[in-house]
C-alpha cells in the first residue's frame, strides 16, 4: 500500500506538469491575441496543433507502447516533453509557438496513456477508481497552483516565464521517476499484436469502438467550451486578467476534494452509474457558463466551482471505465488509442468553436451556440455509456 502511494503520487506530480502545459495556454488566450494580434480561429490553431499532434502520436504509439517497459517508455516520452515545453518558452512568435506546440504534443499525448496503462497495471481493480481520482487530482491541483501560478509569472514577466519554470519543475520529477516507479513488464509475457492485427481488432471490436465513440463524444462536450471561458469572461462577463486566476483557484479548490471522494463513489456503487449522474449533472453548469451576463464576481466563481466538480464527476469513472474495455496484455495500446481520439476531439472541438465563435468590439459572439453544441455532445455520449461492456467489474 505504502509504495501505491508513492507510485500515485510522482504519477500525480508527472500528470500535474503535463495538465499546466496544455491548460497554461488556455488562459493566456487574451493575452496571446492581442499580443499577436490574431483573431479566435487563429488562437484555436495554437491550441489545437498540441492536440492534433498528440492525437496523431497517440495512434502511433498505440502499436508500440505494449512493446516495452513501461518505465522506460515513460522516461523517454517524458523527456521529450520537457524538450518540448523548453521550445515553448523560447518560440518568439506565433508560428513558432505554434511549431513547439506540434513537437510538445508528440510526447503529451502518449504520457497521459502511459500514466493510465502504470496505474492500470499497478492497481487492482476493486481500487482503480479511488487511484483514478488521486491521479485525476492533479487536474484540481494545477487548477489551484499550476494555472494561475503560472499567469502570475506571465504577469509579471512575460508569456515564456511558465514554460521555463514548468521545464525545471518537471526535470526535478523526472529524477523521481528513476527511484519510484518500478519496472512494469509483466504486459511483455503475452504475444504483441502487428499493426495490422491491431487495426483488425479494433475494427472487428464493437466494443472497442463504442468506448471509443463514447470518449471522442465527452472530450468533445467540454473541450469545445473550455478554450474560450478566459477571454468570454474578460470581454463579455467583465472579469479582468488579474481576476482570471481566481476561477482556476476556486475550480482547482473544490475538485481536490471532490476528485478522491468521486474515485470512491465510482468503486462502491459502480463506474457507468456514477458517469451517468456526473454527465447529466454537468450539462446545467455548460448552459449556465456559455449564457453568461456580467455580475457579482462570486456568483461567478461558484459557477465555475460547480463547472469544475461536474466534468471532473464524469471524467473519473469514464477514465475507469475504459481501462476495462480489453485485456490487459492491450491495454497500453487501447489506452493510446483512447488517448489518441480525446486529443483529436479535444483538437476538432477547439476548431470549431473558434470557427464558430466572432470577435466583436462588444466581446465574443455565439458563445451560446457553442455551448448547445457541448450539451448535445454529452448527451450522445450519455446514450452511447449505456451499450459499453467492460471485463472488469462494473
Amino acid at each position: 500500500m505504502r509504495n501505491d502511494k508513492s507510485l500515485l503520487l510522482i504519477l500525480a506530480a508527472l500528470q500535474f506538469t503535463n495538465i499546466v502545459d496544455f491548460m497554461i495556454i488556455i488562459p493566456m488566450g487574451d493575452i496571446l491575441m492581442k499580443l499577436f494580434n490574431i483573431v479566435p480561429s487563429q488562437f484555436s490553431i495554437i491550441v489545437s496543433a498540441y492536440t492534433i499532434s498528440a492525437g496523431i502520436s497517440g495512434f502511433l504509439g498505440a502499436f508500440l507502447i505494449d512493446r516495452f517497459d513501461r518505465k522506460k517508455s515513460l522516461i523517454f516520452i517524458y523527456t521529450g516533453f520537457i524538450l518540448g515545453t523548453i521550445a515553448c518558452g523560447l518560440a518568439p512568435n506565433y508560428s513558432a509557438l505554434v511549431g513547439a506546440r506540434v513537437f510538445t504534443g508528440m510526447f503529451g499525448g502518449i504520457l497521459g496513456a502511459l500514466v493510465l496503462s502504470i496505474v492500470s497495471d499497478a492497481i487492482p481493480v476493486e481500487r482503480r477508481s479511488t487511484a483514478m481520482g488521486v491521479v485525476t487530482a492533479a487536474f484540481s491541483v494545477a487548477s489551484v497552483l499550476g494555472v494561475p501560478g503560472g499567469l502570475y509569472f506571465a504577469n509579471l514577466y512575460s508569456w515564456h516565464t511558465p514554460f521555463f519554470i514548468l521545464a525545471g519543475l518537471s526535470t526535478l520529477i523526472l529524477i523521481g521517476v528513476f527511484f519510484v516507479v518500478p519496472n512494469i513488464i509483466a504486459h511483455l509475457g503475452s504475444p504483441k499484436k502487428s499493426p495490422k492485427d491491431l487495426i483488425t481488432m479494433l475494427i472487428e471490436s464493437p466494443s472497442q469502438q463504442k468506448a471509443l465513440l463514447f470518449m471522442f463524444l465527452l472530450v468533445m462536450g467540454q473541450f469545445s467550451i473550455i478554450p474560450f471561458i478566459t477571454p468570454f469572461m474578460i470581454n463579455n462577463v467583465g472579469l479582468t486578467q488579474a481576476q482570471i486566476p481566481l476561477i482556476y483557484l476556486v475550480g482547482g479548490s473544490v475538485t481536490i476534494f471532490s476528485s478522491p471522494f468521486i474515485g470512491k463513489l465510482a468503486d462502491k456503487f459502480g463506474r457507468q452509474r456514477v458517469f451517468y449522474f456526473g454527465a447529466i449533472f454537468s450539462i446545467l453548469p455548460i448552459l449556465i457558463i456559455t449564457n453568461l451576463i456580467p455580475m457579482n464576481i462570486f456568483i461567478i466563481l461558484a459557477i465555475m466551482g460547480f463547472f469544475f466538480i461536474a466534468i471532473t464527476g464524469r471524467m473519473i469513472p469514464a477514465m475507469s471505465l475504459m481501462t476495462s474495455i480489453v485485456k490487459p496484455e492491450n491495454r497500453g495500446s487501447f489506452m493510446s488509442l483512447s488517448s489518441s481520439v480525446q486529443q483529436f476531439a479535444a483538437g476538432i472541438a477547439a476548431y470549431i468553436s473558434g470557427s464558430i465563435i466572432i470577435q466583436t468590439n462588444t466581446g465574443l459572439e455565439h458563445y451560446n451556440l457553442v455551448g448547445f453544441l457541448a450539451i448535445g455532445a454529452t448527451i450522445l455520449a450519455i446514450i452511447v455509456s449505456f451499450r459499453l461492456k467492460t471485463l472488469e467489474g462494473k
